[in-house]
């Protein structure tokens, strides 16, 4: 078992009857809404219901036999699972290279608990070492906010299909990857993106995640924000 699907079958334990289960998007937490949905075809789980992040994990869901629900049909998410692409000390974390930082965010700051599921490989002691930041901003005037991203010390690149044309959100807007030589102070950055007109969202997900399961060929490791 590779350690992806190993951190998976671990947040699995964490999902009781009855619960609605917000579900991330990404090539790790696939392994997680394969997994959920499994235990609730075979009876070891019922009533399930999951919130997906994404186009993409709402299809995954449903071929995986899972019931699904939008914010009209739930008030509250009791856990949600999703992953991440960078884990620092107490936590920090970026996410959003699979394109769903704002769903997923969405999600996040809607649910009781929140678990991040990640192989060994994206610890890092400091943000933006290894990852680039996503950064979604609107279609319009997205070369004004390609300026500002950059006055604040990064190098973005307008993300892009692999047919050349313009990555699009499921929500319709675009995304800059930010790469950093490191992120010294994320809550202050976090803060100067939050503040501008036309940056709808950024990758960093800060004091969101309760605890995260992080995995190698071995073991997994369960992390917390005090460590």
């Amino acid at each position: 078992m590779e350690p992806k699907q190993r951190a998976c079958e671990a947040a699995l334990k964490y999902v009781t009857d009855g619960m609605i289960v917000g579900l991330g998007t990404g090539s790790t937490v696939k392994f997680f809404i394969v997994a959920l949905g499994l235990a609730v075809r075979s009876g070891k789980l019922r009533d399930v219901r999951g919130v997906p992040t994404s186009v993409a994990s709402e299809r995954l869901a449903q071929d995986s036999g899972l019931t699904v629900a939008g914010f009209s049909q739930v008030d509250r998410i009791d856990l949600t699972v999703d992953g991440a692409d960078e884990i620092a000390p107490g936590l920090a974390m970026i996410k959003g290279l699979g394109g769903a930082l704002l769903r997923e965010k969405i999600v996040a700051q809607n649910s009781r608990k929140l678990i991040i599921v990640a192989d060994a490989g994206k610890l890092v002691s400091k943000l933006g070492t290894r990852s680039p930041l996503p950064v979604e901003v609107t279609s319009f005037a997205y070369e004004a906010s390609e300026r500002f991203l950059r006055q604040l010390g990064c190098v973005p690149t307008l993300r892009r299909r692999s047919d050349g044309a313009i990555y699009v959100t499921d929500n319709g807007n675009y995304i800059f990857d930010c790469k950093f030589a490191g992120i010294d102070d994320p809550v202050e950055l976090d803060r100067q993106l939050s503040a501008r007109a036309g940056i709808v969202e950024s990758g960093l997900f800060l004091n969101l995640a309760e605890l995260a399961l992080v995995a190698d060929d071995h073991s997994v490791r369960i992390m917390t924000r005090d460590g």
